[in-house]
């Protein structure tokens, strides 16, 4: 019997590859670590003092490396500043005339060096200095530093190495568990009770356990809004795990939920904070994309098999862009409601409208095409349509939920400051109309079958998550509890859901959907459940940890110059792995195929 369901791909192989430098590496670093008698107080490792701006893997020369910038010259550090000022984008709000004046500092400093120098030559000699300045920073970084095995740079980083290696070893369990017959595959059985005793003791399990309380009762706080995709994520998980298709309309509203989460999140910090730095941009997308990259790359999957994170990309890019475009009329209350009219068109044209959503696509089909293969489709874009169409106005529900937030909690508090008599009352008046809007969304909307509901959905969904938002914050003890066990399980929602295709379950086949689960345990299948979903749950917690480790290891926040320098080391690196492997691979099936030829 073949150990392998699908062939091995270049992607796959080099990922093998990286993954075997990264031990050869982390083991060599742990071994010099072992023979250093006393720990070097200057160790500047990015694990033990993780700091968002340290980036130490990529962005910090070795120490040898910054003993020798900084012996330089004058007139080196003076062409390195500039560099730095030529590469950075201003990430605050500072006035136009702060950076004209450093620009104009700089200027009259190489006037002075050569006065004849023209306007042209000036730019053209800047260029050079910041091209030259960039090589010379990328050959001091420590990814080169340690691709070059320098001992003092393995050292320095070897808890960033070592969180690569466990990253790496998780990956080859995703590949072993899904993509060889090493592990057997079950059959999938639904039982309503099984599927609601679960729910039913975790919750109480969580409520039993974990109840913890804030200091304030503040609407739709963090805590809050992590138990919610929490308890969400579980019966999201058990939905798929049961194949529970008597469900699906609740999913669908589920989903929905993450998404408005999505706009409500996201523009709650750009609003409050107006931080539209590029770098914590694309630390949110390093957040989004980064497991869900290596998971395509080692299990040879389409991006939109993990619908869910290509959906909430492109709607956390476009709340992003309706608040950075004149970021100054975002406090302007006519502004603000004339950018979510605006909003709402552009997603009426570009989704609606089936020419233009095929016009402005296609030429990601690449992306975001997908077929399964055990029910190829003759358009690769209809997934995406499909997934993205049923969502694609609750996210600027969600932001319009964020903006009129303070108004809601003032109501809320004035309802919470009411005498006893008028408080109840006028509680009760809010839940019984709440239950009024349920009892109908329920009768004429929920209970339709699955294509008609799809239809309605994506402009009622709206309904129930705004009556669960109004009967879960009436009262300040509600605001004030929260269960920590789902609010844990809600930080960890992307990993849980990318994770259950291949550890959980089994897709067996590049593309494939989780028919099928996994079985550790033959002949158990109860305990095999808790068995293989404590393993699952440990494995996307962990990689939850490492995505963030490792965020910080690559991502600056504040420093668009380091962040471009890094953004080029890793393709280059990933570029130059890449092809290595293709070379060694193609030779390797070469000579397998004349050694066949000959024997034959």
């Amino acid at each position: 019997m073949a150990l392998l369901t699908a062939a091995i791909n270049t992607g796959q192989v080099a990922f093998l590859f990286a993954f075997i430098w990264s031990f050869l590496a982390w083991s060599l670093a742990e071994f010099l670590h072992w023979l250093r008698p006393y720990p070097d107080p200057t160790e500047e490792d990015s694990l033990e003092a993780p700091d968002a701006e340290s980036a130490k893997l990529l962005l910090l020369p070795t120490a040898k490396a910054r003993s020798t910038h900084d012996a330089s010259s004058g007139s080196s550090t003076a062409v390195a500043s500039a560099s730095a000022h030529a590469l950075t984008a201003c990430c605050t709000t500072d006035p136009p005339d702060a950076d004209s004046k450093s620009f104009s500092h700089s200027a009259s400093s190489e006037k002075v060096f050569n006065s004849r120098i023209s306007a042209t030559e000036h730019s053209l000699y800047a260029s050079t200095s910041t091209i030259a300045s960039m090589w010379t920073s990328m050959a001091q970084s420590g990814l080169v530093s340690c691709l070059q095995l320098n001992r003092q740079a393995l050292v320095q980083h070897r808890l960033v190495l070592r969180a690569v290696v466990e990253f790496g070893g998780l990956m080859l369990w995703f590949f072993l568990a899904d993509r060889t017959t090493m592990f057997q595959e079950g059959p999938k059985s639904y039982s309503r009770d099984l599927f609601m005793l679960l729910f039913m003791s975790l919750t109480a399990a969580a409520a039993g356990s974990s109840l913890q309380a804030l200091r304030t009762p503040a609407l739709l706080n963090r805590p809050q809004t992590e138990e919610w995709k929490g308890w969400m994520q579980v019966l999201f998980l058990l939905y798929h795990y049961f194949e529970a298709k008597e469900a699906y309309n609740a999913i669908r509203i589920f989903i929905a939920a993450y998404v408005w989460m999505t706009g409500f999140g996201n523009f709650s910090y750009y609003y409050k904070t107006g931080d539209f730095c590029i770098g914590r941009f694309a630390q949110m997308m390093w957040r989004l994309n980064f497991l869900v990259f290596f998971a395509c790359v080692v299990l040879c999957n389409s991006y939109m098999l993990y619908y869910i994170c290509p959906m909430h990309t492109i709607f956390t890019v476009l709340v992003y862009v309706v608040l950075a475009i004149a970021p100054h009329l975002n406090k302007h209350r006519g502004w603000m409601l004339t950018k979510l009219l605006l909003s709402v068109a552009l997603v009426y044209v570009t989704w609606d409208v089936k020419r233009v959503f095929t016009a402005l696509w296609s030429p990601l089909t690449w992306l975001l095409g997908y077929s399964d293969p055990r029910k190829p489709t003759q358009d690769p874009l209809h997934e995406w349509y499909f997934r993205s169409s049923l969502d694609r106005y609750v996210w600027i529900y969600g932001m319009l939920c964020a903006w009129i937030h303070p108004q809601v909690a003032a109501f809320f508090k004035f309802v919470d400051d009411q005498p006893a008599v008028r408080r109840f009352a006028l509680r009760s008046f809010i839940l019984a109309a709440c239950g009024g809007a349920g009892y109908w969304y329920y009768s004429r909307i929920y209970v339709l079958p699955k294509y008609e509901y799809n239809v309605v959905h994506p402009y009622t969904s709206w309904i129930p998550i705004t009556l669960w938002i109004v009967v879960r914050n009436m009262t300040p003890s509600l605001r004030l509890h929260h269960l920590r066990l789902y609010g844990w399980l809600g930080c960890i929602t992307l990993e849980t859901y990318i994770s259950q295709f291949h550890i959980w379950m089994k897709t067996v086949l590049p593309n494939g959907q989780p028919k099928g689960l996994l079985v550790l345990l033959p002949g158990y299948p109860l305990v095999n459940f808790g068995v293989v979903s404590a393993l699952y749950v440990l494995v996307s917690y962990r990689l939850f940890e490492l995505t963030n480790v490792l965020k910080t290891a690559a991502v600056p926040h504040s420093n668009n110059g380091l962040l471009l320098r890094n953004m080029l080391l890793m393709l280059a690196t990933g570029a130059a792995v890449w092809a290595v492997a293709w070379l060694s691979y193609n030779m390797l099936l070469t000579t397998i195929s004349t050694g066949s030829q000959r024997e034959t």
